[in-house]
């Protein structure tokens, strides 16, 4: 079967298609054949070195890629006979997704709901379960109004639609350009701002004549310290769950303290490493769609062997919600 290999940590240009064997299902595993393959900004930091302890030690070359979506081929245990057939969403055990097969924990598998398009569950698949989990996190209340940094991203054009469908009646989304804008007002935004412009804060601010009382973001660095700025004191709740920057956004116990917020750290590893959790939530994300209330947004498809250039699409800021590998 044709996979793609990273040989080293590095640029893009590491992440090579190859030919490889066929994995076979261990037991307790199923075999998927792949129909599309999701890409995760976090393995981008992986390929490059700065994350590359993710791989827990595993020796080069290595397979990325951590979720799936496809049919059932095999099994390697009798139980699990029943799936062989079925359309399925699935995550690898840390690596081995961005290949035509991967085997995988059966206990994994999800299957994909009638009436749903298998790469729209992939594009709704671990990102809206993070989306589902932080609005969790964020312990909302009737009136709030809410702010989605980086809100054309893949979690973003997630997180935006499920606060709409929770009946927040404020979503303000920041983006970065006009077309993100635009899809970002699309997707149920109340109001939208441009957060490369200067005093973009300002504009909220005006908009809204007032301040906010959640933010939800993965930014980092300055501008989510002016994120954090926006928020109402005494209430206010600052949610992050990364810094795709590069640098953590600076929040102190004098910040917190003296204007009576709350600060919570959140990662999508709280979710999956409680199963029945994660599962819970993924299905409603997928009712959701299925009832038409959520929809999926696949801002770009590429070929498996074309891997390289989707990393490099998604580190350079270019792409719009979820990016995907097409075997």
């Amino acid at each position: 079967m044709r996979a793609v290999l990273l040989h080293k940590f590095g640029p893009p240009e590491n992440l090579r298609p190859t030919e490889v064997p066929d994995p076979k299902p261990a037991a307790g595993e199923v075999l998927v054949d792949a129909a599309a393959i999701g890409v995760q900004f976090l393995e981008t930091q992986v390929r490059s070195g700065r994350m590359g302890g993710v791989l827990g030690g595993a020796p080069f070359p290595v397979v990325l890629g951590k979720e799936i979506a496809g049919t059932v081929s095999a099994v390697g245990s009798p139980e699990h006979a029943g799936l062989v057939g079925k359309r399925v969403l699935a995550s690898t055990v840390a690596t081995g997704g961005y290949a035509e097969r991967a085997a995988v924990p059966a206990d994994s598998v999800i299957e994909i709901p009638a009436g749903l398009g298998t790469e729209d569950a992939l594009a709704l698949y671990r990102y809206g379960c993070t989306a589902a989990g932080l609005i969790r996190a964020g312990r909302l209340v009737p009136g709030d109004r809410v702010l989605v940094m980086a809100a054309a991203g893949a979690v973003g054009t997630l997180l935006v639609q499920l606060l709409k469908a929770a009946g927040v009646e404020t979503v303000v989304g920041t983006a970065r350009g006009d077309h993100k804008l635009s899809l970002v007002k699309e997707l149920g935004a109340d109001v939208v701002a441009d957060y490369s412009t200067e005093g973009w804060e300002q504009q909220v601010r005006a908009a809204l004549g007032g301040t906010v009382d959640v933010v939800f973001d993965h930014i980092g660095g300055a501008l989510s310290k002016a994120a954090f700025g926006l928020l109402t004191g005494g209430t206010g709740r600052y949610v992050t769950y990364g810094f795709s920057s590069g640098t953590p956004v600076d929040i102190g116990v004098p910040d917190l303290m003296g204007r009576g917020l709350t600060l919570t750290g959140f990662t999508a590893g709280q979710i999956w490493n409680r199963p029945a959790l994660a599962r819970e939530l993924v299905t409603e994300v997928l009712d959701l769609a299925v009832a038409g209330r959520v929809k999926a947004v696949i801002g770009q498809r590429f070929p498996l062997a074309e891997a390289a250039a989707a990393h490099a699409a998604v580190e350079a800021r270019t792409t719009v919600g979820k990016t995907l590998l097409i075997p």
